[in-house]
Parts: structure tokens; sequence; C-alpha cells
């Protein structure tokens, strides 16, 4: 049945233009892996489908590799680069910069195509703007989640320490790349932040004490990046064009400005919950 649709799919793009997206993602053991994604015309409608996913088997920042795993499945199911109308990347470094890239690459074969990045991972500045009490916050974030995950000791003990402690499960792995992954691990690290607190008691007091004094900072960056979540749901949505994508930011902004214009303070559940909590203690 796989086979059958992805022989299906190969035979519509040896004959139909499309466009193509790329995604470079981390699955939670470190291990990179490239996601492809086509979108073409069929019978008068935007089809958009799963082309493949491979591993990316080594460090591939500023080295030509991604176009060479696309370019290699491309020979491998007969399809021709000239169907590319256009490509969208994701941030990551070794998909965008000047000269050694993968656009770079595709642009030596196809030098018409368009290419972009993808509207969801201009975001990535905008984490990198927050002010420096927030930042400050954020990297004593990151740094416990990829302290944990990089020893896997550390992980099992902290699994073992979540089963006892808490309902939820591990946090995810973090690091900066993904506005989405901010927003999911945040919000579980948060939820976890007193087990957290516990495990770096004993591993890294430093550490610990910088994250008891951010606690604050950490709910309202998860409730921040919770709500930017929720709009870059709704920009991933199945047939979806550019028409319908536009409406959604305009619709989120301008319900933020009203509320500033009457003076309402939106809702920020996990930092009012924190603020409680620390009221009550």
């Amino acid at each position: 049945m796989a086979q059958h649709t992805e022989a299906t799919l190969c035979g519509i793009l040896r004959n139909t233009e499309f466009t193509l997206q790329l995604d470079e993602s981390t699955l939670p053991g470190n291990d990179a892996v490239l996601l492809a994604y086509v979108r073409f015309i069929k019978q008068e409608r935007l089809v958009q489908e799963f082309l493949f996913a491979k591993e990316l088997l080594t460090d591939t920042n500023g080295e030509s590799i991604i176009f060479e795993v696309v370019n290699d499945c491309f020979k491998e199911k007969q399809i021709p680069f000239k169907n590319i109308l256009a490509v969208a990347t994701d941030g990551a470094p070794s998909m965008v910069g000047r000269y050694r890239d993968f656009v770079a690459y595709l642009k030596e074969v196809l030098p018409d195509v368009l290419a972009m990045h993808c509207v969801l991972h201009r975001q990535r500045l905008v984490a990198k703007c927050l002010s420096a009490r927030l930042n400050s916050s954020l990297q004593y974030v990151i740094q416990a989640v990829n302290r944990i995950k990089a020893n896997a000791l550390s992980d099992r003990l902290f699994r073992q320490l979540c089963d006892e402690n808490e309902k939820f499960n591990r946090p995810l792995l973090h690091t900066e790349v993904r506005w989405l992954s901010k927003g999911t691990c945040l919000t579980r690290f948060y939820e976890l932040f007193g087990s957290i607190i516990q495990f770096f008691e004993e591993h890294d007091r430093s550490l610990c004490e910088n994250l008891r004094k951010s606690k604050m900072d950490t709910a309202y960056l998860a409730d921040l990046y919770f709500k930017f979540n929720e709009m870059n749901k709704q920009l991933q949505s199945n047939e979806l064009n550019l028409i319908k994508m536009k409406a959604v930011i305009p619709i989120k902004t301008d319900v933020v400005q009203m509320q500033l214009r009457l003076r309402r303070i939106l809702p920020i559940s996990d930092a009012r919950q924190c603020k409680q909590g620390s009221q009550n203690t």
C-alpha cells in the first residue's frame, strides 16, 4: 500500500510542476532528519503530499549534504529538477546563508527557481530579540533541558524522578531552532518545574538557583509562546493558500491591539498561577 502510494506520487511529480518544502528537524535522540513535502495542482485542487524523511548522518552546518540528499532522492525516483517551481526552507543555518547553502546549490542547477523562507521560522529572529532578562531566563531553560538530555544517566534519573512525582512525561529536547519547539518545551518545563528543581538541587546547585529566580519569567514565556503556537498551528492546516494564511496574522494582531486600547491584560494563566503561588508561600 505505502509503496504503491509512493510510486503514484512520484509518477505525478515526473510530469507535473510542483513546489518543494524542506524542514530540518531533530528527533528526541538528537538525530537530524530532513523532511520534504510537495504541493501541486491536481484536478483543479491544491494537493500537499509528504515526499520523504531522510536521516542527515553528519553535521550539515554550511555543507551541501542537504542538497545531496535531495538530489539522490530525485535521481532514485526519476523526478526532474526542472519541475520545481519554488522551494521553501526552514531557518536552520545549513539551509540559509549567502554561499554554502541548499538554495545556492539548487540555483546552480535551477537558476530561475523561486526560493523563500517558511513564514513560521522567521519568528526565530523574534525569539532572539527578547529583553535581556527574558532571554537570560530562556537560556537557563535551554541549558537545563540540554543538560538532562546530553547524558544518558541524567536522562534515566530524571525520568525516574518524573515517574515518582509528576503525571507528565519528560520535557522535549530543546535547542535554538524552532519556535514551536520552544512553546511545547516551555509548557512542559513549567509543568515539571518542581521535579526539575529537585533534580538540579543534587546535580547543579548554581543552575538550580538561577531557575528558581527565573520561575516567573519561565511561566510568562510559556504562556507567550503558547499563544504564538496557536497562531502557527492555524498556518499549518490542510488546504491552505496565501489568501487564507494572510488573514490569520491580522486577526491575531487586531485582537491584541484592541486589548491594548481597552487596557486589558491578555490572560497569562501560567504566570498568574505562579504569582498566586508565590504570594501564598
